[in-house]
C-alpha cells in the first residue's frame, strides 16, 4: 500500500514515515507542501491513500484539498490536523475526503485509522464528534438512533451481523477477514451510528430494526 503524507513540519513527517514505514505493507513518501502533494500525486504512481494537513502552505482553508479531489481520478484523501474547525471536516466531508485525523491520536490508534480507511471506509475520531453532529457524510448524529435505520455499508453489516449472534470481535475478525483492530472500529462506529452504548444494546437495536 502506498501513502502520501503532506505536511510542512518536517519532524512530524519523519516520525510518522519512521512509524508508518516499520510496517511491511506500507510505502511511504512525504512531501511538504499542497504543490509537491500535486506533482507527488500526478507524477508518481498511484497512492491508497493521501494525508492532507489542513493548515500546511498553499492549502488556504479547502483550495487545496479541492485542487486535488478535481483531478480527473483523484486519490482516497483524509485532513490531518490539531486545529481544524468542525465545520471545516463537516465541510471536507461533503467534498468526498475518506477521513479526519487528530494529530494528538496515539501512533497505533492513527495507524489504525489509516488502514480502516485504506480499506476503503470513512473514520471520524469518536472523540470529535462526542457533543455534536457526526459530519455530513456519516448519516447519524452522534448516540442518536436513527429510527428509520442507519445507512450501513456491506462491511457494517457484515459486522453487525455478526456481534448479533454474540461474537466476539476476535470471531467476528476471523469470519470476515479482517484484523481484530478494524472490527473494533466498525463495532464502534455501528454503536455511534444505532444510538447504541455497548454490544448488548446495539444487538437489541439492530434487530428491532431488522438490520440483523
Amino acid at each position: 500500500m502506498r501513502l502520501l503524507i503532506a505536511d510542512d513540519h518536517k519532524l512530524l513527517r519523519d516520525t510518522l514515515s519512521t512509524y508508518l514505514g516499520q510496517q511491511d505493507d506500507i510505502e511511504i513518501v512525504t512531501v511538504g507542501d499542497i504543490d509537491e502533494a500535486r506533482d507527488a500525486i500526478r507524477t508518481l504512481p498511484p497512492f491508497d491513500l493521501v494525508l492532507l494537513d489542513y493548515g500546511m502552505p498553499g492549502m488556504e482553508a479547502l483550495d487545496g484539498l479541492r485542487s486535488i479531489l478535481s483531478d480527473d481520478i483523484p486519490p482516497p484523501v483524509a485532513l490531518i490536523s490539531g486545529m481544524a474547525p468542525r465545520e471545516i471536516v463537516d465541510r471536507a466531508f461533503q467534498m468526498g475526503v475518506r477521513g479526519f485525523l487528530h494529530k494528538s491520536m496515539p501512533a497505533k490508534s492513527l495507524l489504525n485509522a489509516i488502514r480502516f480507511m485504506l480499506l476503503g471506509e470513512r473514520f471520524v475520531p469518536v472523540d470529535f464528534i462526542v457533543g455534536g453532529e457526526a459530519p455530513a457524510s456519516t448519516h447519524a448524529p452522534a448516540g442518536t438512533p436513527d429510527m428509520a435505520g442507519p445507512d450501513l455499508s456491506k462491511r457494517e453489516l457484515q459486522v453487525l451481523t455478526a456481534l448479533c449472534t454474540g461474537h466476539t470481535n476476535k470471531q467476528i475478525a476471523r469470519d470476515v477477514g479482517l484484523s481484530e483492530a478494524t472490527v473494533k472500529l466498525h463495532v464502534k462506529t455501528l454503536y455511534r451510528r444505532l444510538g447504541a452504548s455497548n454490544r448488548t444494546q446495539a444487538a437489541m437495536m439492530a434487530r428491532n430494526r431488522n438490520l440483523c
